[in-house]
């Protein structure tokens, strides 16, 4: 049985994401879906990738740690390499994200503190 191939329009479809989106990917070469004539097919890789590339960018990857990460195992290096940047990639962001929530929430008591005064004042 022949893997599933996606045209354009599928791919978008599947992923929810704009053909502008989908060409962008393709541009700066995260995305090499096969060429027939005008028409482009993405195969069982390029689903893959897609589903990381999105999941990266859910969790706060640029594009370009992501094209880093996806480039380890397209230069042979193995899985077990990419999984240890990937864990260190991780590692960082969680950190990141965690500074960020301390951020927010001094952010979001500030707010509070400064609208319940304002009402109080009325």
């Amino acid at each position: 049985m022949a893997p599933e191939r996606l045209d354009f329009k599928q791919m978008c479809a599947r992923f929810d994401v704009t053909p502008r989106t989908l060409r962008h990917y393709e541009y700066i070469e995260l995305l090499s879906p096969e060429r027939e004539g005008r028409s482009r097919f993405y195969g069982p890789r390029e689903v893959a990738r897609m589903t990381l590339i999105l999941r990266g960018r859910r969790f706060g990857f640029s594009l370009e740690q992501i094209r880093q990460w996806l480039e380890i195992y397209d230069r042979g290096e193995g899985w077990e390499a990419q999984r240890d940047i990937w864990l260190n990639m991780a590692d960082a962001q969680l950190d990141e994200l965690k500074q960020r929530r301390v951020e927010l929430d001094e952010i979001i008591d500030e707010l509070k503190s400064l609208r319940d005064e304002t009402a109080a004042s009325e």
